[in-house]
Parts: structure tokens; C-alpha cells; sequence
């Protein structure tokens, strides 16, 4: 299940987003040129739940130490895939999310979806020694928006059935509530999972799902008019066939 894309049209560029997906590739290309240096990078600058407990814990470490990890964990990838399928979301649901918010808000509101859905992944996985990457926490926040503002969107979404290419146009409460759905389920599942016990990688589902129910409530402290405001102020949907 893909999205292509949706029927809402922004009123103005969205120049964050656009930045947000440019410091992303940038950042995954400089990943790239450090070769067999990365996974010592990744170590110091990426997001240890067991880590950053033991820094709280004991003042073992500068506030800096503590702090660089959650931002700059939000724009490192673990390759081509989850660098492509992270950005590609950001790009489809993320412009209306800052049309809306506005651009200084929108740049907010990223950041702080990335850094709760972080901490909320420490609380499920508190003694993970796995740098957790990625900014899937900040993009399921902007979801989160996007379900709660559009819900009468209608999403392009490509499902593939045994390599057999299928697009469907679903409304946006249906796709983004079944991928809430998945994420909460999957979360479920894998706290039994050793991977969890013990720390060993995996996909961080409970902070897809924390990013996404704390993008929905940042919505009203930081909605310029507020959100039911926000709300009468929706441009109308255009077709998917006129693009």
C-alpha cells in the first residue's frame, strides 16, 4: 500500500518541506561518503534509548550530548529504502499540513513530532543499545495531521498483488487509519519480541505510532487560528484525473 498522490491543492509552495526532503538526501549522501566510518557515527550522533537513560540517570554527559542525538537522529537513513519511502510520504502528505500551519509552525511541529515520538519510543524499548535512525516518527506526525484535517481526501494508492501493479483511489481517513492500524499492531506484537528484550534492531513501530497521535494534538497549540478555523479555511479538492 503506497500512496502516489492526493487531491488537495496548497495555496502557496511548501518551501519546508521541500527543505525538510533536500537536508534528508543531503545528510544520507554525507552518510554515504563516510564509508566504514558510519556505523561509528551512528553510534555517537544517533538516538540509544539505553544511552541517553544512562546520561539522565547519572550526568554522565553535557546537555548537548543529550540533546543533538534527538534532532539529528531524525535525518539519518539506514539506506536507499528507508531514505526513498520516508521522503516520498513527506512529500505527498506534508505540503498541506504546511500550508496550513504556516512554515515557521510547519518547521516546528516537525521537529517537536520527531523528538516525542523518540522519547515515546524509550519508553518501550528503554534498554535499547541500537541507535534508532530515521525520520519516520516526524512524517507519521505530519499523518497524523493530515488524518485529522483531510480526512475526505482522496489518496492515489498503488497496492502491488503478486507483482501486478493496482491503483486505487482510497479516502485519506481509510489509508492513514489503516496504516495507524498496522503500526499499533505491529508495535503490539513486537513487545514479546526478543529484538525488543535484548535491543537488537528492528522497525521502531511504536514511534510511528506516537508520532502520529502527537502530531494530531500539536495541531491545536500550534494551528495559527486554531484548528477548527483551520478547518473552514480547506481549499476545495480538486480531481485526481485533472493532474
Amino acid at each position: 500500500m503506497f500512496p502516489l498522490r492526493d487531491n488537495i491543492p496548497s495555496s502557496r509552495p511548501p518551501y519546508v518541506n521541500y527543505l525538510l526532503i533536500a537536508v534528508n538526501v543531503l545528510v544520507f549522501l554525507w552518510e554515504l561518503s563516510l564509508g566504514s566510518h558510519l556505523q561509528q557515527v551512528a553510534e555517537v550522533i544517533g538516538f540509544v534509548p539505553a544511552r541517553f537513560l544512562s546520561h539522565l540517570a547519572y550526568g554522565s554527559a553535557p546537555w548537548p550530548a543529550l540533546l543533538v542525538p534527538l534532532f539529528a537522529s531524525l535525518f539519518l537513513h539506514g539506506g536507499w529504502l528507508h531514505l526513498l519511502g520516508n521522503i516520498w510520504f513527506l512529500y505527498v502528505f506534508g505540503d498541506n499540513v504546511e500550508d496550513l500551519l504556516g512554515h515557521g509552525r510547519y518547521l516546528v511541529f516537525y521537529l517537536a513530532c520527531g523528538v516525542a515520538a523518540n522519547l515515546i519510543y524509550l519508553m518501550f524499548a528503554p534498554r535499547s543499545t541500537v541507535p534508532l535512525v530515521g525520520g519516520s516518527g516526524a512524517i507519521a506526525g505530519v499523518m497524523g495531521a493530515y488524518f485529522y484535517l483531510f480526512p475526505g481526501a482522496r489518496v492515489l494508492t498503488l497496492f502491488l498483488i503478486i507483482f501486478i501493479p493496482i491503483f486505487v483511489e482510497l479516502p485519506a481517513y481509510f489509508f492513514l487509519g489503516l496504516w495507524f492500524l498496522l503500526q499499533f499492531f505491529y508495535g503490539t506484537f513486537s513487545l514479546g519480541a526478543a529484538a525488543l528484550r535484548t535491543g537488537a534492531g528492528g522497525v521502531a513501530w511504536w514511534a510511528h505510532v506516537g508520532g502520529f497521535l502527537v502530531g494530531i494534538l500539536l495541531l491545536f497549540p500550534l494551528a495559527p487560528l486554531g484548528v477548527r478555523q483551520l478547518l473552514e479555511r480547506r481549499r476545495p479538492r480538486r480531481p485526481l484525473e485533472d493532474e
